[in-house]
């Protein structure tokens, strides 16, 4: 499966905006805060971004955030399209109920690449059933725990101890002694606290 390996914090200063994507180290020893400028050679002179580019960029800040690659993005607006409502909300919602973004914004994970590396590593369960597709869009209703495997890791170990101190999205519950989550209802679009635009990035596929 074919994914990001460059360093997260290029993205942020390719898109010239921080958009946290290494968790708590992006409070910490955050590159974008010691160079806010593009990778590469240093231009010399401004260039005015046309409206096309401004769209563009968008789009990327929201593939960056989510970590999803250009085919399976689009996929994802189509289907948006299709399906009844405003397009940029129905987009925005299918990005957060991704299985890796649920662990994410559980507190099970400092980051959604963290919490990709766990449910590829089958360290997750939907249901009671284990899996491993990060990409997995979940339901209302739909239980995350962890599998067996998770549960022996110290990882789960640390975890347990911090868990409670991490915020929770309303959209969500939480049950700490079982260390479990449910997804109780579908995300309101203005907790998302989105660092992009989804109206824009309509904009940018309907032309």
């Amino acid at each position: 499966m074919a994914r990001y390996t460059d360093a997260r914090c290029r993205l942020c200063r390719r898109l010239g905006e921080k958009l946290y994507l290494k968790g708590e180290k992006c409070f910490t020893k955050c590159t974008f805060d010691k160079r806010p400028y593009p990778p590469g050679p240093r231009q010399t002179r401004r260039r005015k971004v046309s409206d096309r580019g401004l769209q563009w960029r968008e789009k990327q800040k929201a593939r960056a955030v989510y970590g999803v690659l250009e085919s399976q993005f689009r996929k994802y607006y189509e289907d948006a399209v299709r399906r009844p409502g405003v397009t940029g909300d129905t987009l925005l919602r299918t990005l957060e109920l991704r299985m890796d973004n649920v662990v994410y914004r559980l507190g099970f994970a400092d980051s959604r690449q963290q919490a990709r590396q766990l449910v590829s590593h089958g360290q997750l369960a939907v249901n009671g059933r284990k899996t491993t597709i990060p990409s997995r869009i979940l339901k209302i209703g739909d239980t995350v725990s962890w599998s067996p495997r998770g549960r022996n890791s110290e990882y789960f170990k640390t975890l347990n101890e911090t868990i409670a101190s991490k915020p929770l999205s309303s959209w969500l519950t939480r049950d700490q002694t079982q260390m479990s989550g449910k997804v109780e209802q579908l995300p309101e679009i203005e907790e998302i606290g989105a660092k992009f635009s989804a109206a824009t990035i309509v904009e940018y596929y309907s032309r």
